[in-house]
């Protein structure tokens, strides 16, 4: 049980240092299996080029995964390719759910997206002081 936490941790390890190719390797069976941390880097890197070539279907595809399971980073990504309609089609709906989801476990970036939507009524009706909200759970980093 401990050789694919030994794998994961190297793969992250690798990922860190900018070593794309060594972390493919490592995090591709991993994000197979089913590892949400696996599955996030490995959508970053075909995301970016990074170690592989650009795939925007392989991107979404473990966003997406990554973020059903919970990562909050996951999730902010996956809204933020729905809200530019990058890896995905665009649907402003449904970058708000996935942001909402990330910013729910206090990720400050989502908080401030979640304000920004309400204040402009993107993907969620207008809605002032939901946006104030939003923005000072930000700003306090909760």
């Amino acid at each position: 049980m401990s050789e694919p936490n030994m794998e994961l941790a190297s793969g992250i390890a690798a990922f860190e240092a900018k070593e794309f190719a060594n972390a493919l390797k490592l995090l591709s069976p991993l994000a197979e299996q089913g590892d949400p941390r696996a599955q996030y880097r490995m959508a970053i890197m075909h995301q970016n080029g990074l170690g592989v070539v650009k795939n925007d279907l392989l991107a979404f595809k473990w966003m997406r995964a990554a973020a059903e399971q919970g990562i909050a980073l996951a999730q902010h990504g996956l809204g933020f390719m729905y809200l530019q309609g990058e890896c995905a089609p665009k649907n402003a709906a449904e970058a708000f759910r996935w942001f909402q989801k990330a910013a729910e476990q206090g990720l400050a970036g989502s908080q401030m997206t979640l304000g920004m939507m309400y204040e402009q009524g993107l993907g969620v009706p207008q809605n002032e002081p939901e946006a104030r909200k939003w923005y000072d759970r930000a700003q306090r980093g909760g």
